[in-house]
């Protein structure tokens, strides 16, 4: 049923300082998933996600390149970050980028606004700062570096080389806010996930909390602070401000109105502290709603690393999909990892879920399904006789799958749906194989019995193309044509999936076609 809220889900604004690697693909389609989850829910959706492209890391690399860092980012933003999300099949609602006027207006209106509250002083800054993580790190946290960072200072937080500093910076009175956080995350336990993050955070916050530069003066590869234009905005203060000024702060109120607070931002868990300490503080002291929940996701380990370009692990999506497809893709990342802990990802697994569960599992039941339609009944979808006990029992067990999955969902489990929506792959090839419509076709009596079977199975695969949209939309759409279905799959309020165990929905005579295959094999030695 449609609703007039509005499920607002961001990915974090992705640093560009390089091309993007699985890692920033695997938050994305995440966020992808649960949007287009929410839309066949029947609710309004606005998805966004987005790259930040100021800061001293992205000044350091663009002069290295040769380039403006105006120059630099825009040939990233348009030779590798937008194409990433046409190649994994993002759909997302907006798109910002921190160079944008939207941006700088609203950051600048936010920042003025906390400077007259009084939430802001000037002073002077000397410690630690991480350039590669754009972040302050505090003397207890700096250690000396081992192998190849011998001789340097480390972050104990990332692992991060970091330098001492010494400028003249503005403050936000982050340490006023210590409490009010410790409030939140009592009051509201869902507000940081998984339990793993949350208990670190509230540690974090507990050790106290010291007020936070927010401004840098030695170099101007940023915002302008607005009272003050000889300092930009610390990258960070002004990035996290991307989920509210995409939202209207500061340029479109109702628009605001209409999308503010969040349901929910999903973040890698390195970035937590900022999402889950920093940000809400900054609302806090706006006096704006914080969002309802962050997500922390884990690490992606590639050889039992954590994935990054510095370790020369980092996999561009393009090689995934190259080879097996946007759809495969998408479904390996919300099947075989457990969103929220750190996973191991290889060639070898991603190549033998796509055999043995897309290929020979979903696709080949796809297959036999409309060739046995075909070859039975002209390719005209047969009315169902009465309905005997394995109909009875598969349709049960196929809208306790749906809701199941549903529930998987709002609980920001996607490894559980897909478990649950893999019941149903599993159950109706199980129902086949124990039907056997090929010998019922052969015994030439038993006609109503036959088509009872084909049309069961034709709708079974039916609820496979509502509920597997969110995750597998090329496949979806094919099945979805293949099955003579009506309606635009996936869009606001048609095929809703509270509607999709609804049983019956083929009309009988309907044309069901045989589509090339959905999966089709792959050499893996040749590819």
């Amino acid at each position: 049923m449609a609703t007039d809220r509005t499920f607002y889900v961001t990915t974090p604004i992705y640093y560009v300082n390089d091309a993007p690697h699985i890692g920033h693909g695997y938050t994305t389609v995440m966020g992808d998933i649960l949007s287009r989850w929410h839309r066949q829910r029947g609710e309004k959706v606005w998805y966004l996600t987005g790259v930040d492209e100021h800061g001293q890391k992205v000044l350091r690399k663009a002069d290295a390149n040769g380039v403006s860092p105006q120059e630099w980012v825009d040939r990233l933003v348009e030779d590798e970050w937008k194409p990433m999300l046409r190649t994994i099949d993002i759909a997302n609602d907006d798109f910002i980028r921190t160079t944008e006027e939207r941006h700088e207006k609203g950051a600048q209106a936010f920042w003025q606004d906390l400077y007259d509250r009084g939430a802001v002083y000037k002073g002077g800054f000397s410690g630690w700062y991480s350039v590669s993580s754009e972040e302050f790190v505090g003397d207890d946290d700096v250690h000396d570096g081992e192998g190849d960072d011998e001789g340097f200072k480390v972050s104990a937080l990332d692992g991060s080389r970091v330098e001492y500093m010494t400028e003249e910076n503005y403050f936000f009175r982050l340490s006023d806010y210590a409490d009010r956080l410790l409030a939140l995350y009592e009051e509201h336990p869902e507000f940081i996930q998984p339990e793993s993050a949350r208990n670190e955070i509230v540690s974090f916050v507990k050790r106290g909390l010291k007020d936070l530069s927010i401004s840098r003066s030695t170099f101007d590869w940023g915002i302008p602070v607005p009272w003050d234009s000889s300092h930009v905005m610390y990258v960070w203060i002004e990035a996290l401000l991307n989920y509210v000024t995409a939202a209207g702060y500061g340029v479109d109120p109702d628009r605001f109105e209409e999308l503010w607070p969040a349901d929910i931002h999903i973040v890698g868990k390195d970035i937590a502290r900022f999402h889950a300490v920093i940000w809400p503080a900054m609302l806090m002291a706006a006096g704006q709603p914080v969002p309802h929940r962050v997500f922390a996701h884990g690490w992606l380990l590639v050889g039992g690393q954590k994935m990054s370009k510095s370790k020369a692990n980092g996999i561009h999506p393009d090689e995934i999909v190259e080879t097996f497809g946007s759809d495969a893709y998408r479904y390996y990342f919300s099947r075989a990892l457990t969103f929220g802990s750190d996973g191991s990802i290889s060639w070898e697994d991603i190549g033998a879920r796509y055999h043995a569960e897309l290929a020979n599992g979903f696709g080949n039941l796809a297959s036999r399904v409309a060739a046995m339609i075909g070859k039975y009944h002209g390719g005209q979808l047969p009315a169902a006789g009465p309905l005997s006990q394995p109909e009875m029992a598969l349709i049960d067990d196929i809208g306790a799958a749906v809701g199941a999955a549903d529930a998987a969902i709002e609980r920001v489990a996607p490894q559980d749906a897909m478990n649950e929506v893999w019941r149903i792959v599993e159950s109706l090839n199980g129902y086949l194989t124990e039907q056997a419509p090929w010998k019922v076709a052969k015994d030439g009596t038993e006609s109503e019995r036959l088509g009872t079977i084909l049309n069961t199975a034709a709708e079974g695969l039916r609820v496979l193309a509502v509920v597997l949209n969110p995750v597998l939309p090329k496949a979806c759409a094919a099945l979805w044509e293949s099955l003579g279905a009506e309606g635009p799959l996936g869009a606001l309020a048609d095929q809703p999936l509270a509607d999709a165990g609804r049983w019956g929905q083929l009309p009988a005579g309907t044309t069901i076609t045989k589509v090339p295959s959905l999966f089709p094999r792959i050499e893996l030695d040749q590819a």
